[in-house]
């Protein structure tokens, strides 16, 4: 064929009418899956820059050796584009008044912090305020208690080692100071160019370097690629997913903008496999007339990989076109609600989703079956016998299966996400054989007449194929929408839970065996009462087994947990929010055992049975796994790694107590009162934690709502196009009906009893599969607790039936606008 008859065809064939729906399907396709991908790329950064302003930096650097990291390290770093910043911390004598106390101290220097601010206050009553910075050089802030503790004033004199520094405000909150609970002892923090003149860091003291680093993701990737071989065990590379309190919510809202992302390209998927192989059923005539006319099949080949090639390339520019004004308004949305700007940057990485979605599924669903087509002998497809074979049709769908597997494998690249998905198709396609049995054997002895629900029936029997695989479809369809609204409702219900108002805000730490119950008695007075008190021991992990533990664990440098001190406890109960998943928990009476938290002990390769030694203080202590437990680490209560038995083996040792409670923002002068009556008791303010992590929550339920749309008008999309598949052959059946003397009012309520039957079935099917899609995705990815959703198991059928008899109505209108005789000559 020359090229002006090639283009002569393509501009016949993008007047039909199957053209345009495949191409309309390429463009909600595209259009769907790029939104998604860029605004949930977009809101993941934005989620991260927001919550990195608790590590004061995009990542951290430690050197727990004591030792400060080669100068070229920070060169390299900053040749390459990021900003730095050092810390130095150490525990130290302080002195002021003639009065000693232990304190933690942290030097830092001008440039920290990078993200975040530093609150502090010019005295006990003066106002909060934050600074971009900490104290200048031969000034010092600290920690309130310590003016009681030490008796001394703002702009007195507090000596550290040989240098007296300044007091010139006192210590609120640092922005990478609420991750953890080691630090009992009361914050100073000082610059870091006083330090040497201290003498207090010498060759050999318990010192910690600390390095902050600050840029684009891609600067700070090739900085770590640069930096990893010349790591040392001694050295921990953070991120803010390595923060225990943050790390959980923000894995939650990523792993749902995944499953959002994933229902997308399936629907998509399935959008355009309907209209495709639909247009690629109604070309044998034209291939037929091609193979008469002298055209090879390698030919007809040519033309139509050409042909597809250039509807993929309509479908990819023009679902861009409409995504891109979407996530524009989408992120203008989101810096409405944050009050905050939020940058506009095109991800082209995040785009290859879609636009793989579109060509694999072109390809992959419209293809194969023209393939065929190719070698079928020109009579037999004039005669309507494409020679179509079960095992040919049992190809196309392992074609289709790997397709759409490697698509949501290359979108989520989460094994659970993906087989929870799948799991539920398959399931669903399981079923749906079974119903095709059924329905074969039900409705061959219905037989017609002027009841509509008769020729309805009638209709489903004589359609079964199309019936079911309508069914089929909607199913899944509405499978898929339903995952997202369940898992978006259940997840959304279990944060609000995990974070309800009254949700713990305060830590007390370091309290006195015999301070217990004045504590109590003093928050209690208050109406502020108190979440479970634990007893807390200091110990260090070193044996497993009876070997050391760093010999025993490969790529021990990785586990943060080996590297330092552990907060033990015991408990008789096991906390609400913590889950036995091996082992059984302690019984009644037992004084032996250990229970470990899960991740630990995946990283460390722990099994039940194994025997864990403890080194606390000059003491060891061993005891046997007996359970192993997660633990919800953003649920703002005390969390331990290691929980043992009451009169265990920790027993004889020395302990402190920790508890948590909620202080209302009134109320906060109230903690002043305590400071002066138990000055030894550390008090950890982690409210501005569970302000970040609501604000985590609201920015992901507003991503949610807007998924929510998209993915409901994608269905609706594949839902037309379904229906539309068999538009030809119902209104042929129509016009007859009405020829034959058929009244308007009888074909309108068959057609639309038939659809909705069609779309009952598919809601029961839909919602069934969508309820085991949940529950394994609640259960393994978002670590919640499955309930049935019954509202929308017992609404979804009904609003199904209603949505596809409206469709079916919609198809009716030719039949019943234009004369029978009229319409039977234009579909024939």
């Amino acid at each position: 064929m020359g090229a002006a008859k090639k283009l002569s065809s393509v501009r016949r064939d993008w007047r039909e009418r199957d053209v345009r729906v495949v191409l309309a399907a390429l463009i909600v396709a595209v259009a769907t899956v790029a939104t998604i991908a860029l605004f949930a790329s977009q809101l993941q950064s934005t989620l991260i820059s927001s919550a990195s302003s608790f590590l004061a930096a995009d990542r951290k650097l430690e050197a727990e050796n004591g030792i400060p990291v080669p100068p070229e390290w920070r060169e390299e770093a900053e040749r390459r584009g990021l900003k730095t910043a050092e810390m130095i911390e150490f525990s130290t004598m302080v002195f002021g008044n003639d009065n000693f106390q232990l304190v933690a101290a942290k030097a830092v220097n001008d440039d920290y912090p990078l993200k975040g601010e530093v609150e502090y206050q010019l005295g006990e009553d003066a106002p909060r305020q934050v600074s971009a910075r900490g104290p200048d050089r031969g000034n010092v802030w600290i920690n309130p208690r310590l003016l009681r503790l030490l008796d001394v004033e703002i702009g007195g004199s507090l000596e550290i080692g040989n240098k007296a520094l300044t007091v010139s405000g006192l210590l609120i909150r640092e922005p990478d100071g609420g991750f953890s609970m080691a630090a009992l002892a009361p914050r100073v923090m000082m610059h870091s160019d006083d330090v040497a003149a201290t003498n207090v860091v010498q060759q050999g003291s318990r010192v910690e370097y600390s390095y902050l680093y600050a840029g684009e993701e891609s600067d700070l990737n090739a900085f770590y690629r640069w930096l990893e071989p010349r790591l040392e065990p001694s050295h921990e590379w953070e991120s803010i997913r390595d923060g225990e309190a943050l790390s959980q919510s923000l894995l939650k809202a990523e792993r749902f903008l995944l499953l959002g992302g994933s229902l997308a390209v399936l629907l998509a998927a399935v959008a355009v496999a309907v209209a495709s192989r639909q247009y690629a059923m109604n070309q044998r005539d034209t291939v037929a007339l091609l193979k008469t006319l002298g055209l090879s099949s390698h030919g007809i080949g040519q033309l139509y990989i050409g042909r597809l090639a250039l509807w993929g390339l309509v479908g990819i520019v023009g679902g861009l076109l409409i995504a891109l004004p979407i996530v524009w308004m989408l992120n203008s949305l989101v810096a409405d609600l944050l009050e905050r700007p939020v940058d506009f940057r095109l991800d082209i990485l995040a785009l290859t989703p879609a636009l793989m979605t579109a060509v694999v599924s072109l390809f992959a669903f419209a293809y194969p079956p023209i393939r065929r087509l190719r070698n079928v002998p020109a009579m037999r497809v004039l005669r309507s016998q494409p020679g179509e074979s079960g095992r040919e049709a049992w190809l196309d769908i392992g074609i289709a299966v790997v397709a759409v597997f490697g698509l949501v494998w290359l979108y989520a690249r989460e094994v659970s996400l993906v087989l929870a998905l799948l799991g539920g198709l398959a399931a669903l396609l399981g079923i749906l054989m079974v119903l095709g049995w059924l329905m074969v054997i039900g409705l061959r002895r219905v037989s017609g007449g002027g009841n509509a629900w008769r020729l309805a029936l009638v209709a489903l029997y004589r359609h079964r194929r199309a019936s079911l695989s309508q069914i089929a479809v909607f199913s899944m369809t509405l499978m898929l929408a339903c995952t997202l609204v369940l898992v978006r409702s259940s997840l959304l219900d279990d944060w609000q839970a995990q974070l309800p108002e009254d949700t713990p805000n305060h830590f007390l730490i370091n309290i006195a065996p015999d301070a217990v119950d004045d504590v109590e008695d003093f928050l209690q007075t208050r109406s502020l009462p108190l979440d479970t008190l634990y007893p807390m021991v200091r110990g260090r992990l070193t044996e497993l087994n009876d070997q050391p533990v760093k010999e025993t664990v490969s790529k021990d440098e990785r586990v943060g947990a080996l590297n330092r001190e552990l907060n033990l406890t015991w408990m008789d109960q096991l906390p609400a929010d913590n889950r036995v998943v091996d082992g059984e928990w302690f019984e009644e009476g037992q004084r032996s055992g250990v229970s470990v938290e899960a991740e630990l002990a995946e990283k460390l390769g722990l099994k039940l049975g194994d025997k864990l030694g403890f080194t606390i203080g000059s003491d060891k202590v061993s005891a046997e796994i007996t359970s192993i437990r997660t633990v919800q680490w953003d649920s703002m209560k005390p969390n331990f790694y290691m929980a043992f038995p009451p009169g265990g083996a920790l027993d004889a040792m020395p302990a402190t107590w920790i508890t948590s409670f909620h202080l209302p923002a009134e109320q906060k002068s109230e903690l002043n009162e305590f400071s002066r009556k138990f000055p030894t008791i550390s008090v950890l303010e982690v409210d501005h934690i569970i302000e970040r992590i609501r604000s985590i929550v609201q920015q992901v339920t507003q991503a949610i709502e807007a998924i929510l749309v998209l993915i409901l008008a994608a269905a609706l999309v594949v839902m037309a196009a379904v229906v539309s598949a068999t538009l030809q052959d119902r209104q042929r059946e129509g016009a007859l009906l009405r020829t034959l003397g058929g009244r308007q009012s009888l074909l309108v309520r068959s057609t639309m009893v038939e659809f909705a039957l069609l779309g009952f079935f598919a809601g029961v099917l839909g919602v069934a599969a969508a309820e085991a899609a949940v529950w394994a995705l609640q259960y393994r990815m978002f670590e919640g607790e499955f309930r049935w959703h019954w509202n929308v198991v017992l609404s979804i059928p009904l609003i199904s039936a209603v949505l596809l008899s409206v469709f079916g109505r919609l198809q009716l209108r030719p039949v019943l606008e234009v004369s029978p005789m009229l319409l039977l000559r234009r579909l024939e």
